[in-house]
């Protein structure tokens, strides 16, 4: 699998290939990146990303131009002709990155852990020309309800969350799948040694060796936190 980050930032990147199962994963082939920086596609002296917005209002706008060369540099092509190709399942997915997108979630991480190429479009001000995204995003993501200063630590997010479904990131693959989330419920609490800590004690059905019995537990205690702490997944 192959990430194209496309970013004014491109040093924010640096540390989180050089650390735990992103660093691991590419040095075993599972995924590779590319990270682009936008100023490269610009023309100007001053290396031009953004002006101000049609209308009026506070910030600046990133420019198409420079976003347009950018994707044709890695051979994207706007969504249209993508879509009208004959194996639209093969195609690379365009994903720009900002507050007004669909909430990321491990469901949509699990799609993109089946695609083969995934372009990172990286906000920053007040945004993105909206016809970059008409034009070339096949969707517009948000990694939660507030505002960030730029794109790139969401574009972080969804390497991680994506690259570490992919067979052979975790080294035990069956770890991925019991996590929160992962059945529309949030995980039961875990323990581990000591058996009793400043005075609280591990539940007697971990220690019990009963595993029908630890299994019954887990799932009744994910569906009690899952009620607790975020009762809008039980609907």
């Amino acid at each position: 699998m192959r990430f194209e980050i496309v970013t004014i930032f491109p040093e924010f990147f640096t540390s989180i290939f050089e650390n735990g199962i992103l660093r691991r994963a590419l040095a075993e082939g599972l995924v590779t990146v590319g990270v682009h920086d936008l100023r490269v596609f610009t023309h100007d002296r001053h290396r031009t990303v953004d002006d101000r917005p049609f209308g009026g209002g506070e910030g600046m706008v990133l420019k198409p131009e420079p976003l347009a060369e950018a994707l044709a540099s890695l051979g994207i092509a706007p969504k249209a002709e993508r879509q009208a190709g004959d194996d639209a399942q093969t195609h690379p997915r365009v994903i720009l990155l900002s507050a007004q997108g669909r909430p990321f979630t491990q469901a949509m991480a699990r799609e993109l852990a089946a695609t083969e190429r995934v372009v990172l479009i990286c906000g920053r001000y007040e945004g993105v020309d909206e016809r970059v995204n008409v034009i070339y995003c096949d969707m517009e993501l948000s990694i939660g309800d507030y505002v960030l200063t730029n794109g790139a630590l969401p574009a972080m997010v969804v390497i991680d969350a994506v690259t570490r479904l992919l067979p052979g990131a975790l080294g035990d693959d069956e770890s991925s799948h019991d996590e929160s989330f992962s059945h529309g419920l949030l995980e039961y609490p875990q323990y581990t040694r000591p058996a009793e800590f400043r005075g609280t004690k591990v539940p007697d059905v971990l220690v019990s060796g009963h595993h029908a019995e630890i299994e019954k537990w887990r799932r009744e205690q994910a569906k009690l936190r899952t009620k607790e702490r975020r009762p809008d997944l039980m609907k």
